[in-house]
């Protein structure tokens, strides 16, 4: 039976769209038989490597004969025909998916709520936002209802959840991990994992990474079996950027990175203050300029004519990025692209990697619109996603990033820090990250004591 604790949980948090208790159940008595058979044989080593592990799914990556909405009540009547890329590669491995996470329409916005689904909220303050655009599953991660999930990241849509929820988020080059339908050719975007430590969310990128048949831009290859040692702190050279430019960050962000910044200095690591000359304003135009050629005239054609309930944050996104790319043509979109990467491949140069927030902001309101912008640090910003530092790194897409908690601020709302890595390189990220995670201790237990003791049926 269910315990009633964890059900009272799982509503109070609105994380999942659907439980798939029955099929979970079944899977579960499946693996347990194979478990023992294996046991008996002394083959355990030889089992799929997450054999019994327990995901979560965000509702956008299909599974095969439930619902493909992408969060809008005009799509509810969609169902998968065939499993996403990484839904395939999660249950070749042995995960048991016995939940679909909420997320904003279109995966839009940087709050999880929308009028098909209702609000999702934060396990460590239920009045405030897990963040989005995979915000059930930072959610469900942090109030210890799942062990994995996955994610997207088209801005910030796996780092910012993180984040806000106290768990590791990873955004892999561009094609790394490979994407479903026409719009896995935006260059922009990427699937990835979640987890609540940095081991766990390398074991499952290497099981969904590399080349498939589904998208003709994946590469690389699938490791099932990741060995991976943590870098030494000592001589890396690591840079940093608390403002990325002139992000407008709170004195709690502040104060949680320096503190993590004076930690890795004292045990040895290289510290090496990196310039960028960024605002805010270019970033947003930047990005919208690009998401207006592609993302919103694709989610316009989606929409047609419905009149369908919808939410005010996807009518200002599509109205937005139109609006930027009537103003940028592609030719002049491509250009921005480009100067931006060169602005930080010559800040980066000489570096291992780079340090920044993950968030600008201590937190979002839970049901906000913040369709008139973002007040932050004392300055008010024209569109609230430039209260979150993550969308350079998706113009920026050939570069691997790893969210990692630092502390907690303002209302109780974990804060975040970036791992950014050079081009492509993966490795170093994961083994910068590991040794974060161990210098930082970042306690990640159970945030919501109507919880406790109770995240097991």
């Amino acid at each position: 039976m269910i315990n009633a604790d964890r059900d009272r949980g799982v509503e109070k948090i609105n994380a999942l769209t659907e439980t798939m208790e029955a099929e979970a159940r079944a899977e579960a008595a499946r693996t347990t038989e194979a478990y023992a058979k294996a046991r008996r044989a002394n083959e355990v080593q030889q089992l799929p490597a997450l054999l019994g592990i327990s995901v979560v799914a965000k509702e956008k990556h299909g599974l095969a004969g439930h619902s493909l909405s992408m969060g809008l009540l005009s799509q509810k009547q969609f169902v998968a025909d065939v499993d996403h890329p990484i839904i395939e590669r999660l249950r070749t491995a042995g995960a048991i998916i016995h939940g679909r996470a909420t997320s904003p329409e279109f995966s839009c916005a940087t709050v999880t709520h929308s009028p098909i689904w209702g609000v999702t909220r934060n396990p460590w303050n239920p009045q405030m936002s897990p963040g989005g655009s995979s915000g059930g599953s930072g959610a469900a991660l942090a109030a210890g209802f799942t062990t994995l999930a996955t994610a997207s990241d088209i801005a910030g849509s796996t780092r910012i959840p993180a984040a806000f929820t106290g768990t590791v988020g990873y955004k892999a080059p561009y094609g790394r991990i490979p994407g479903a339908g026409e719009l896995a050719a935006d260059r922009y975007r990427g699937d990835g994992p979640m987890g609540r430590t940095v081991a766990d969310v390398l074991l499952m990128s290497s099981i969904i990474s590399g080349t498939h048949p589904a998208d003709s831009n994946s590469w690389g290859p699938t490791n099932p079996s990741p060995q991976l040692e943590e870098a030494s702190l000592a001589g890396l050279k690591i840079g940093v950027s608390l403002e990325l430019g002139n992000y407008p960050v709170s004195q709690s962000v502040a104060a949680a990175f320096a503190s993590t910044i004076e930690r890795l200095r004292d045990l040895g690591a290289n510290i090496v203050e990196v310039d960028l000359p960024w605002t805010t304003d270019q970033v947003r135009e930047t990005s919208f300029a690009h998401f207006g050629q592609i993302l919103a005239p694709a989610m316009t054609q989606i929409i047609g004519d419905s009149k369908d309930p919808r939410a005010a944050y996807t009518d200002q996104f599509i109205a937005d990025a139109l609006a930027q790319a009537e103003s940028t043509p592609l030719v002049d979109s491509l250009r921005l692209d480009a100067r931006f990467n060169q602005q930080l491949n010559t800040a980066m140069s000489g570096v291992d990697v780079l340090l920044c927030p993950t968030n600008a902001v201590d937190w979002l309101r839970a049901d906000g619109d913040y369709l008139d912008g973002i007040s932050a640090a004392g300055r008010k910003l024209k569109h609230y996603w430039e209260g979150h530092m993550t969308s350079p790194f998706n113009i920026a897409n050939h570069r691997p990033v790893m969210n990692l908690p630092c502390g907690v601020g303002e209302a109780n709302v974990p804060i975040g820090i970036q791992i950014v890595g050079q081009p492509w390189d993966e490795k170093t990220v994961f083994q910068t990250a590991l040794a974060m995670e161990r210098v930082i201790q970042f306690s990640s237990s159970n945030p919501y004591p109507a919880l406790e003791g109770t995240l097991t049926s």
